[in-house]
């Protein structure tokens, strides 16, 4: 005969860890360059397994294993890509460290910006900071279709 699984709150401990693994991996879609929501995502969704399986007991224990893994080495690889030399970069992350033609003003509520023949929209990277048309900048971070400048 089966054992009855435990409930929290009336649902089975796996739901509840593949709930936690869609919430981590919604989370981490959201906030990028950190890469540190994705490691657990991938650690609930084995404690989900693990549940499903066995118990909520060893689902802590397989959550807790896994996500400690998974930040010693996935976590590592990632930082390592970011510090690749310029050279070596593609897409976005190739225009980090550019120079930038300022278009229209940049400030706290945007501008735009030409980077090595595209428009581009964009924000200071320091807050407060109000940089003019014409000015020379640097790219120093591109966060989705917007570059964070600075002089």
């Amino acid at each position: 005969m089966r054992k009855e699984r435990p409930l929290i709150l009336g649902i089975s401990a796996w739901a509840v860890w593949a709930i936690a693994a869609a919430a981590f991996s919604i989370g981490e879609i959201f906030t990028p360059g950190l890469f540190f929501l994705g490691p657990l995502a991938v650690a609930a969704v084995a404690a989900a397994l693990v549940a499903a399986a066995t118990d909520a007991t060893g689902a802590l224990l397989a959550f807790i294993l896994v996500s400690v893994l998974c930040v010693a080495v996935l976590r590592p690889l990632a930082r390592r890509h970011l510090r690749m030399p310029v050279i070596s970069r593609t897409g976005a992350a190739a225009l980090v460290g550019k120079k930038a033609l300022v278009l229209e003003q940049v400030d706290g509520s945007g501008g735009r910006v030409k980077i090595g023949g595209e428009e581009w929209s964009a924000r200071p990277f320091l807050d407060g900071e109000a940089l003019r048309a014409g000015e020379q900048v640097e790219v120093a971070q591109i966060e989705g279709a917007t570059a964070l400048v600075l002089r």
